[in-house]
């Protein structure tokens, strides 16, 4: 079973030295929520409340949200998987690069299909598989960067900036902040190199999303703005340049969010899925979610979770249920809806409609629900509730919260 948001504050506290007293004062959290989450009278905060905490104790917001692992680990030192990613981002000093996995096949064709293919697993939250092949790829692409006529070392660039952007956002889902930003740095400097010009403002987008997860949001906002404001007229230009621009729009717009100001992230996620109904307007995209997953099933998706973690549950719903979900949306995407649209139930009291949609999850990603942290808490609150409608049971028993 998950560790309980409670056991893991008062674990971080005592780390930290920290009274709840003092972590209230350092946190500007109340000392009733802190006291009750500690003592598992709550079983869940809202996001704004865990940056807060986050920042009074020091720590990164992983540390809070207690995100599965991607990939297993037994002890203290990194899984060899991750030695091995860890080894692709940043090759040994005074060493020669690595030889590609397969000399006669290397083209930049296949490279591209594999970098494709390596999005696909990641967007299907295969993390282990992707932990796998991706060292190969990385590696595969930093040879093609350097070899063959300028042209083609700009496309091994391009190539070598996506897959280390690949690697950037799989260390954010590991909680390996500090490793992803490394592997986004790197990105930046080969699409500095590359031969695409979309590929800077695409890793701005997830350097935004890991300052995110650093807690650090006035960055997040700045750097998202700023990618946007810079390749704005290419939005006007093809699908690719108009996802790009609404990726970076969203992304600010979660940054307002969770500084807690709602109002301008709504504005600005309404704009993001205007500009959605232009997509129809060009070719479709070849590069699909090597690009960015902006659609208008993607907006309205995280504007039903930006309004759940602002107590706004009825508007979230209401949301959710004029909206029909594109045949691109990742699964990833669609279980955050589908865990969303739970907590709103319950928020609202409803605990048939929690389960309803919480059974739907279980149906598309048994294991990624098993191990989530709201997952938990929301059937840990729905159990604790006067009423527990047909099916609560099994749920609970499948996470543990009942044996």
């Amino acid at each position: 079973m998950a560790e309980h948001l409670g056991d893991r504050l008062k674990r971080l506290r005592r780390l930290a030295d920290l009274t709840q007293l003092e972590l209230s004062e350092s946190s500007g959290v109340s000392l009733d929520v802190i006291a009750r989450l500690e003592q598992k009278r709550k079983h869940s905060a809202r996001l704004p409340t865990l940056h807060d905490l986050a920042r009074g104790l020091g720590v990164e917001l992983t540390a809070l949200l207690g995100d599965p692992p991607g990939a297993p680990s037994t002890g203290d030192a990194d899984p060899p998987q991750l030695v091995a990613i860890r080894r692709a981002i940043a090759p040994p000093l005074f060493s020669p690069l690595p030889e590609p996995t397969d000399v006669e096949r290397l083209s930049l064709p296949l490279l591209r299909r594999e970098i494709s293919e390596g999005w696909t697993l990641y967007h299907n939250a295969q993390f282990g598989a992707l932990m796998d092949v991706l060292p190969g790829i990385i590696n595969d692409a930093r040879f093609a960067a350097s070899v063959g006529s300028v042209d083609e070392r700009g496309e091994g660039q391009a190539a070598l900036g996506k897959s280390l952007q690949l690697a950037g956002h799989l260390a954010i889902r590991l909680g390996k902040t500090d490793l992803a930003l490394s592997a986004l740095e790197r990105a930046m400097n080969a699409a500095s190199d590359s031969s695409d010009p979309l590929l800077s403002s695409m890793i701005s987008n997830s350097v935004a999303w890991n300052y995110q997860r650093q807690n650090r949001l006035d960055d997040a906002g700045n750097l998202a703005i700023h990618a946007a404001d810079s390749i704005e007229k290419e939005s006007e230009k093809g699908a690719d340049g108009l996802k790009v621009w609404g990726g970076l729009i969203m992304s600010a717009a979660t940054s307002f969010a969770r500084s807690g100001d709602y109002e301008t992230a709504n504005d600005m996620m309404t704009k993001a899925e205007e500009a959605t109904k232009r997509l129809k307007d060009f070719p479709t995209s070849s590069n699909g979610k090597m690009v960015s997953v902006f659609s208008r099933s993607s907006v309205r998706i995280e504007r039903v979770r930006l309004a759940v973690q602002h107590e706004k549950p009825a508007e979230a719903l209401s949301l959710a249920k004029s909206m029909r979900l594109s045949s691109d949306t990742p699964p990833s995407w669609r279980t955050w809806l589908l865990l969303d649209v739970a907590r709103a139930h319950t928020d609202l009291d409803n605990p048939e409609g929690a389960v309803k949609a919480l059974e739907s999850l279980r149906k598309i990603a048994p294991g990624w629900m098993r191990h989530h942290t709201l997952a938990v808490a929301i059937v840990t609150d729905l159990w604790a509730g006067s009423y527990r409608p047909p099916g609560l049971r099994k749920l609970a028993e499948f996470l543990g919260v009942v044996s």
